[in-house]
């Protein structure tokens, strides 16, 4: 290599230096968002049998990476935003798991014209992550408050193709079906009946299914182009319960 040559190389990697520092310094949360990241593609690998797949789609790593997961976790657990694990929202609830997030929105294989229904909003961090992926996604919340915070903090973070929805996600939401993709972010006795007759022909759906505080299946649910359904259990999981009149 000439001394020019090492001259312009040493400037460039001077100049992704100062870029890297400027946008830490934007984004306090830069690095540890970098950290959960690295986590997540190690727990895929870790989990690559059950998974079948060592690595996950680049467009959903993008979109955890994009997301900012510590504006929609109460403050007084904002310094733990990007650890990787679920944390408490209030209401006896909690936002969960960026891996599980990861994973469950790796399995719907959503594109981005798809319309996704999402059952239990919480902070809203799952359908933002969705919403980096598709054209529109309709989520619901049977916690009025939660509901009702989730929508502010999403409508604040700029996200549009969000509609939240202040109900019981079990009967799902006729009015907007079918949906190309389902994601129910609770865990189900068993999988609720309407949800499976909203999802569209060569659609998918990804539900924890179980006891209530028990380890739970992650269950892949997919229905293809006839309308015959056919379920996989992918991996154990412990979620808060779906709760609702049913």
């Amino acid at each position: 290599m000439s001394n020019t040559a090492r001259f312009i190389n040493a400037l460039m990697c001077a100049a992704c230096l100062c870029a890297g520092a400027a946008a830490h310094a934007d984004d306090p949360f830069a690095a540890a968002r970098e950290d959960m990241i690295r986590e997540i593609e190690a727990d895929v690998r870790m989990t690559s049998l059950q998974l079948d797949k060592e690595v996950l789609d680049p467009r959903v790593m993008q979109a955890m990476a994009t997301v900012p997961r510590h504006a929609l976790v109460p403050e007084s657990h904002r310094n733990a935003a990007y650890e990787n694990r679920p944390l408490p929202i209030g209401h006896g609830q909690t936002i969960s798991q960026p891996y599980i997030v990861a994973i469950m929105t790796d399995l719907l294989k959503v594109t981005a014209t798809s319309r996704v229904l999402e059952v239990g909003t919480g902070s809203g961090y799952q359908a933002a992550i969705l919403a980096e992926l598709v054209e529109q996604v309709y989520t619901i919340e049977i916690i009025e408050a939660l509901g009702k915070r989730a929508r502010r903090d999403l409508e604040a973070l700029g996200y549009e193709n969000i509609t939240v929805r202040i109900g019981d996600g079990y009967y799902g939401w006729e009015e907007q079906a079918p949906f190309d993709a389902i994601v129910v972010t609770a865990a189900a006795s068993h999988i609720p009946p309407p949800l499976i007759k909203q999802l569209k022909n060569g659609g998918r759906m990804i539900v924890p299914v179980g006891s209530r505080f028990m380890v739970q299946q992650l269950v892949l649910v997919e229905k293809d182009n006839q309308g015959e359904v056919v379920t996989r259990q992918i991996l154990p999981v412990l979620f808060v319960p779906l709760t609702g009149t049913h």
